[in-house]
């Protein structure tokens, strides 16, 4: 049976794009994938055409990769299957619904929009026009997180009452950067909780939402630290999620630029992320949004630590991939491959949302976010929660 091919457009050539266009290189084959492949034939930066192709020769693999110098040229490529949206939040809904609009599949960054109204107008679009939408969220897509949602559903654990999680990075915003950076300006929908909290609700949902096969959203009561731009800096949230069978389990999730949760970079402090049940629990260690390591505890004494790989073409290969700057060793993967064999099992198989979190998921958490800015007075500009389109955010 042949391969079956997705091509893909990159929209944005920030470094998130080139992270997530780099892991489309490594052949499946690495990762036990057999049956599909990736291809990147198109790139569109909103600057210029020549951004865009400056991005693709730092792409391996993308040989005839055509580079546009807007979106709009991009979304009418009709040789691309599915775009791949890496701009900031603040733009997630007018650049999906643009692709979406094109008659275009769509994998956009997380978070997915900027309000759980925006997310709700993509979903109806994409429904109405029978395409494909899913939120990036690649933590989802590690076998170590389809590992322990196993644990969880299987009831290794027994039932789960209460998770932790934690993505907090020592960064000062004031040293750290500019007031008009896309972390701290609220134009760009900056703050911790879009950027790194959402991990810290992504392990908080995927340990006591997605488990259930009824799931029911949480009430949630919230702290927010401010920073001088308007946007959070910390952020705490408490979320009571109902049980099937009575009764609540509770969900602690924080984030912040003030404090490190792993700040020897040894993992000396302990497990960023504790999912605690009748008979035991779940370990996963720093970071949340890339763990290589977990560490199951039972009540019978059993204790089973693991470390996780990332495959690639190994040693040998010139090949490297990273975020931020840095770079993870020579020929292993940085892990966004996992979600792009998602979308091109959907598909290939007819699915229009992903397998591990579904967009009915994705809005729950959608409005749990909006929740805790409201209860963190936590206000963005108009011109970005809008629902109107087209809005020129340039």
């Amino acid at each position: 049976m042949s391969k079956f091919i997705l091509k893909w457009g990159i929209l944005a050539t920030g470094g998130i794009a080139e992270t997530f266009a780099r892991d489309l290189w490594p052949n499946p084959e690495t990762r036990d994938v057999k049956d599909v492949e990736h291809k990147v034939v198109a790139a569109a930066s909103s600057s210029s055409k020549s951004r865009a192709e400056d991005f693709l020769k730092e792409v391996r693999g993308v040989e005839g990769a055509k580079a546009y110098g807007s979106y709009k040229e991009l979304a009418n490529d009709p040789n691309v299957d599915i775009i791949y949206v890496a701009t900031p939040h603040s733009h997630h809904y007018q650049n999906v619904r643009l692709c979406l609009e094109a008659g275009k599949n769509v994998l956009c960054e997380k978070a997915f929009t900027t309000n759980a109204k925006q997310l709700e107008e993509l979903i109806k679009i994409a429904k109405e026009k029978k395409l494909f939408l899913m939120e990036a969220v690649w933590t989802r897509y590690f076998p170590l997180s389809i590992q322990v949602r196993e644990w969880i559903t299987s009831g290794k654990i027994g039932p789960v009452y209460r998770t932790f999680a934690d993505l907090s990075m020592a960064m000062p915003p004031e040293d750290t950067f500019k007031d008009n950076h896309r972390m701290v300006n609220p134009a760009l929908a900056g703050g911790a909780l879009l950027d790194l909290g959402i991990y810290s609700l992504t392990w908080i949902f995927q340990t006591l939402y997605t488990t259930q096969k009824k799931p029911q959203a949480p009430s949630l009561l919230t702290a927010v630290r401010k920073y001088r731009t308007g946007i959070d800096e910390q952020t705490t949230m408490l979320l009571n999620f109902p049980r099937e069978d009575g009764g609540e389990a509770h969900g602690i999730a924080t984030t912040s630029f003030r404090v490190d949760g792993d700040p020897d970079g040894k993992a000396s402090a302990g497990p960023s992320i504790r999912i605690q049940g009748a008979k035991g629990e779940i370990q996963v260690f720093h970071p949340a949004f890339r763990p290589t390591k977990t560490k199951l505890i039972l009540k019978d004494g059993t204790v089973e630590e693991k470390d996780w790989d990332f495959p690639g073409p190994g040693k040998g290969s010139g090949w490297k991939n990273g975020f931020g700057g840095t770079f993870q060793e020579e020929g292993e993967g940085q892990g966004m491959y996992w979600e792009a064999d998602e979308c091109a099992y959907a598909l290939r198989d007819g699915r229009k949302e992903g397998k591990y979190e579904s967009l009915e998921e994705s809005l729950v958490i959608m409005r749990t976010m909006d929740e805790v800015r409201k209860q963190g007075g936590v206000k963005f500009p108009d011109k970005i929660e809008t629902t109107d389109y087209p809005v020129d955010l340039n």
